[in-house]
Parts: structure tokens; sequence; C-alpha cells
């Protein structure tokens, strides 16, 4: 599958599985979470990157993205993880 089999040309966004997933989900929660991994970056802009990447993370689920990919850093491996825990609380679905 290419991109653009997934979100034709100027489309900005589709619904999959009832959830709209924009244009730049992915790499919106691959911004984020660099921040989040880094040591230095500034309080309010890690609570920036919190609050960013937690949106993100129902159309990251709708894509499955968690699926096939894990996160390697630890820290925001287990920091996600009660976020991934109560996803599949509120949708009943197995990881």
């Amino acid at each position: 599958m290419r991109a653009e089999d997934l979100l034709p040309a100027g489309m900005d966004q589709i619904k999959r599985n009832g959830v709209v997933i924009r244009k730049g989900s992915v790499g919106a929660f691959l911004a984020n979470a660099k921040i989040l991994c880094d040591h230095q970056a500034a309080p309010e802009q890690r609570a920036i990157a919190e609050h960013d990447l937690l949106a993100t993370l129902p159309a990251l689920r709708a894509l499955g993205l968690f699926e096939v990919l894990s996160v390697r850093d630890e820290a925001l491996r287990q920091w996600l993880a009660p976020h991934l825990r109560d996803a599949d609380t509120s949708q009943s679905r197995p990881l």
C-alpha cells in the first residue's frame, strides 16, 4: 500500500473505525515523542507535547500503529502504557 492509497491527494483526513485520522498524525506523534524524550526540554514544552501526543492516540490506534510498532524509549513507553490500557478498556478491544 502506498501513502496515496490510504489518503488520496487533496484529502486532509479519513475516518476509520469511527475515528477521524488527520494527515500528519504520525508525524505529530513522533515530533511530540522526541520532545518528551528530550530531558532538556522546558516543562512548558513538555506539557504541550504531552497534551498533543495524547490527542493523537485515538487516530494512531485506529491506524493500528501500536499493533505493529513499539516505543523504544523506556520512559516514554512507561508513560504511554496507562493511556493505551485506558483506550483498550474504553474500546473493549484486546491489544
